[in-house]
């Protein structure tokens, strides 16, 4: 007989016991690399943005380490062009779980003239890895913690759930190592770094599914509500200060929510009414559209460049 539930569906093993479901068997394996870093490294720390991964990534840290002290150090990389709403959940967030919160700004890296901006209007996304590795380099981490998904695109494709660093943050293929049977090889010298992806085998409807089940709390851009937007090609760009609005575009209102929350120079909401995570997941369930590459301007660049990226210390 199949015990089934709204969120779940358990088949019984030989034995008449239930097996653990996919969702069950995704959150188990997140668990195990959260709590093998934990282990294996003596300052690691988890980078949360607020955004929806990270925010999942946070509470299977809280649950794997229930009801004792999250061992990790929250990191947000702080491009200084973040939404409001996401900041706001950030700090409620980190707030909640018990966790120390600590923010480093691409802006301060401007000032010291760290990172160098070819136009005031530029995208801060790719300049992040300047003030990750400042980060690193202060706090001493040893290992930082991640909410990379391998569904997201091709480069990301190519990491390892334990992603080694050089001691300048480059991610070098050919020194990546092999994680047969679920063991991790976590050594590292002193400056070097490892990047940790627990959920980097789910994809985005898994990530809804998850929300759904645990009623993760999220920023609200990820649900439906109304945005002055204008229509670019086949994307819609949200009018802000910071996106300058070309000749001949006129802003109308439109029911949106984000796929993914990121600078607001490059995050483009898609048009939505779905108001619950439920809605979402029957939404991405059904999209052709692949979700950084419909709503990240920043993302439409090759795997190559992309790859560049990772090499010079990207997340």
């Amino acid at each position: 007989m199949t015990v089934t539930s709204p969120h779940l569906s358990l088949e019984p093993d030989p034995v008449g016991l239930p097996v653990p479901g996919h969702l069950d068997q995704l959150e188990s394996e997140a668990i195990y690399i959260l709590r093998e870093a934990a282990a294996q490294f003596e300052r690691p720390a988890l980078l949360f943005s607020g955004g929806k991964d990270s925010a999942v990534v946070l509470h299977l840290a809280v649950k794997a380490f229930r009801p004792g002290r999250t061992p990790f150090t929250l990191l947000h990389v702080d491009t200084g062009h973040n939404y409001p709403e996401v900041l706001v959940f950030r700090d409620a967030a980190a707030e909640a779980a018990g966790v120390r919160l600590v923010v480093r700004s691409v802006e301060d890296s401007i000032r010291q003239g760290r990172v160098v901006l070819r136009d005031p209007s530029e995208s801060r996304n790719g300049h992040q890895s300047i003030t990750l590795l400042d980060a690193i380099e202060e706090f001493r981490f040893d290992a930082c913690i991640g909410g990379a998904r391998r569904d997201e695109e091709k480069a990301r494709a190519k990491e390892r759930v334990f992603s080694f660093r050089d001691a300048f943050g480059g991610w070098d293929p050919r020194r990546q190592r092999p994680e047969l049977w679920g063991l991790y090889q976590g050594r590292i010298a002193p400056g070097e770094n490892m990047r940790v992806f627990p959920i980097s085998d789910w994809t985005e409807a898994d990530v809804w599914r998850y929300i759904a089940r645990e009623d993760v709390a999220l920023p609200p851009l990820y649900f439906a509500h109304e945005r002055e937007v204008v229509e670019r090609g086949n994307r819609l760009i949200p009018v802000h200060p910071l996106v300058p609005l070309r000749a001949n575009e006129t802003p109308v209102t439109r029911t949106v929510r984000f796929r993914t929350v990121g600078d607001i120079t490059c995050t483009c909401p898609v048009a939505s009414h779905a108001r619950t995570a439920e809605e979402i997941l029957v939404e991405t369930l059904t999209t052709e559209t692949s979700e950084r590459g419909a709503t990240r301007l920043d993302d439409a660049v090759s795997e190559a460049a992309m790859e560049r990226r990772k090499l010079a210390g990207y997340f």
